[in-house]
């Protein structure tokens, strides 16, 4: 005799990447609810799972500040955080 061992799962999703997530799963020919099981299972069968985070703007232009005053020579290298205090109390 066969035990059910099916669960339902109820998360709250945005709509919009609700319909993107069931048109990609749909481009694989799978359901979401495979897609959604697929990532699980690796995520617990591996420990880790991939995230992909995408920058803002004010991200990027912090980003690209940063680069420049490296570039620059004008970012500072402290020894201890008490010169790292003292630089920013002058």
């Amino acid at each position: 005799m066969a035990t059910n061992t099916k669960t339902l799962l109820t998360v709250k999703i945005d709509k919009k990447l609700k319909e993107r997530a069931k048109r990609t799963a749909a481009e694989f020919g799978i359901p979401l609810g495979t897609m959604i099981n697929s990532f699980l299972l690796n995520t617990v069968e591996n420990r880790r799972f991939a995230l992909t985070l995408k920058p803002t703007a004010r991200l990027k232009k912090s980003i690209v500040e940063a680069h420049k005053e490296w570039q620059s020579g004008k970012d500072k290298i402290f020894d201890s955080v008490d010169d790292l205090i003292a630089d920013l109390n002058r």
